[in-house]
């Protein structure tokens, strides 16, 4: 079987997250002490070192801070896919977020937009479901 580049390999720390993800939910880690949360996770706080930090569920909510449409990439998957739209979000929760904005097209892209996790890969079989972002609904 050959290395999959889009979909990264969960290990004991980060495995909450991605099974979070393949049930359609993301993950943050807040501190307990200074009560800032932050993204990728970590076994401490970024902003205070303190190790008093446990995962809690996020709004799945962002606005976009900035982006790159992809128009060339040579690793399998990512060149069946372009042009893609790679991005930074900013979470509802504070944290930014690198990821890729999907069910958009480049033109409607704007700093600002409001946003909503979607998932990559949830319900595949065997497969870890990556967290991207697309338009807000309105409801």
């Amino acid at each position: 079987m050959s290395a999959r580049f889009d979909r990264p390999e969960a290990d004991a720390f980060t495995r909450a997250f991605w099974d979070a993800a393949a049930e359609g939910r993301l993950l943050l880690r807040r501190c307990g002490d200074c009560g800032r949360a932050h993204h990728y996770p970590r076994e401490f706080c970024p902003h205070c070192w303190s190790g008093e930090v446990a995962w809690e569920p996020a709004s799945g909510r962002a606005t976009l801070y900035t982006w790159s449409v992809v128009h060339r990439n040579d690793l399998p998957p990512f060149g069946e896919r372009t042009p893609y739209v790679a991005a930074v979000v900013d979470l509802a929760e504070g944290p930014r977020m690198m990821t890729e904005v999907v069910e958009c097209g480049e033109g409607q892209l704007r700093v600002g937009m409001e946003l909503e996790v979607t998932f990559r890969g949830a319900g595949e079989e065997a497969a870890v479901a990556v967290p991207v972002f697309r338009p807000r609904r309105r409801v």
